[in-house]
């Protein structure tokens, strides 16, 4: 075990424009702990550290992610407008979540960063701006363990189902997992209709939730998630869900609300 001043002093080569070969045989430390290090340095993490926390998912026996909560909130907005991929050499087996969040709700950037914080506590969190969005990654190689849903190609083009550990997280905490898919593909507006009347015309206003996702294994997973809370919804169209009765807009209200 190196000490931190070590650390230190092999990154401090590293920057003066040495090679990890030449580092190592100046310092005589093997060239995989320098790349271990020079990695933990460009992700933000703390070199001092040997590693981060255990993978829960890869734990003999395995465990669910904690908090649960959480990890149900950060599992509707991966399947929503996320995605997972390999960071520069596919060999090193580190990987990105990235969740795609507007600009236009600020509110939700910072709860989609608190959820990642909040499973994987030791990770550095980047916000990388884009046009109209930004995207909010963190590197671990043990992303595809909580997300088993990633895979190539997009979502639609591929079956996205629920491993039994999911099924089991998303029955006690469908709330939160219906919050982040709604946060994610979801909106929630004001609906105006014209009705005509033998005095004229007249217009009534009330608010309904939309959900809209190319992925019908997606949107399954969204309306049994519905039935499970009891709430009333109806397909529009083909990757549009409607929830627009007074008791079932309510219900939403309770945990999801207006976008911030």
């Amino acid at each position: 075990m190196y000490d931190i001043a070590t650390r230190n002093r092999a990154l401090e080569l590293l920057a003066q424009g040495l090679t990890v070969s030449e580092v190592s045989r100046r310092t005589r430390i093997s060239r995989w702990a320098i790349r271990d290090w020079q990695l933990r340095a460009d992700q933000g993490r703390s070199v001092a550290s040997y590693r981060t926390a255990p993978c829960p998912r890869c734990a003999t026996p395995p465990t669910i992610p904690q908090p649960a909560d959480r990890y149900a909130y950060l599992l509707g907005l991966y399947l929503g407008d996320g995605c997972i991929s390999p960071v520069s050499d596919p060999a090193k087996r580190i990987w990105a979540l990235r969740i795609f969040c507007a600009d236009s709700y600020p509110g939700l950037q910072t709860e989609c960063a608190d959820a990642i914080r909040a499973i994987r506590p030791d990770n550095k969190i980047r916000f990388l701006k884009l046009v109209g969005c930004t995207e909010i990654n963190s590197h671990s190689k043990h992303w595809p363990c909580f997300f088993p849903q990633h895979g190539p190609g997009k979502k639609h083009n591929r079956t996205i189902a629920l491993e039994c550990w999911q099924q089991e997280l998303v029955g006690r905490f469908t709330e939160p997992f219906v919050r982040g898919l709604i946060h994610s593909d979801g909106s929630r507006s004001t609906n105006r209709v014209r009705h005509s009347t033998e005095g004229g015309e007249r217009w009534y206003e009330y608010p309904r939730y939309f959900f809209t996702n190319e992925s019908a294994d997606i949107a399954r997973l969204f309306t049994d998630a519905l039935d499970r809370l009891g709430i009333a919804w109806k397909r529009s169209n083909r990757n549009n869900i409607s929830v627009a009765r007074r008791e079932a807009v309510a219900r939403l209200d309770e945990f999801v609300g207006p976008k911030y």
